[in-house]
This record gives structure tokens, C-alpha cells and sequence, in this order.
């Protein structure tokens, strides 16, 4: 049995809370845009949100290039976490 870890549960949770298109599961393959319906705006806010809650330091743009996913999503936050630690 595998354990889920915490902080990707955590990162599904507030990615899914924060989807504009709410009825979407927030599964790792899920994408940002097309499938939970975020613009821009929103995702800058997301991205906000993920960096007080786990108190990290703002994020630069060449980081966030390329996050499409939910998955990519939870990987950054769980990779910067791991990296500060």
C-alpha cells in the first residue's frame, strides 16, 4: 500500500478549491487551462497562494514555464520543499 504524500495531498486540495471549472477532479494528468478552466490571472493567483502556504520564495517566471499539469504543479512545490529543506 502506498502512502500519499501530504504536501502533494495538500497541493491537489488547493488547486481543485481554486479551479474555476470546480467539478473537475484535480488528478495529476488533469490539465490547468483546458480541463480546471484557469486564465492567467488565476493561475498567478494559485501561484500565490501555494508560495504562502508553504512558505516559499516567490517563484520566478523561467520556473513556472511549462507547468501545464496538475502533476507539474504538485512536483515543483514538493521539489522546491525538498530543496529549501
Amino acid at each position: 500500500m502506498t502512502t500519499e504524500n501530504p504536501v502533494a495531498e495538500r497541493v491537489r486540495q488547493i488547486v481543485a478549491a481554486m479551479a474555476p471549472n470546480s467539478a473537475a477532479d484535480p488528478a495529476d494528468e488533469r490539465r490547468l487551462i483546458e480541463d480546471l478552466g484557469y486564465d492567467s490571472l488565476r493561475l498567478m493567483e494559485l501561484t500565490v497562494v501555494l508560495e504562502r502556504s508553504f512558505e516559499l520564495p516567490r517563484y520566478r517566471p523561467e520556473q513556472l514555464m511549462g507547468v501545464l499539469r496538475v502533476g507539474q504543479v504538485v512536483d515543483l512545490v514538493v521539489t522546491s520543499l525538498e530543496v529549501r529543506a
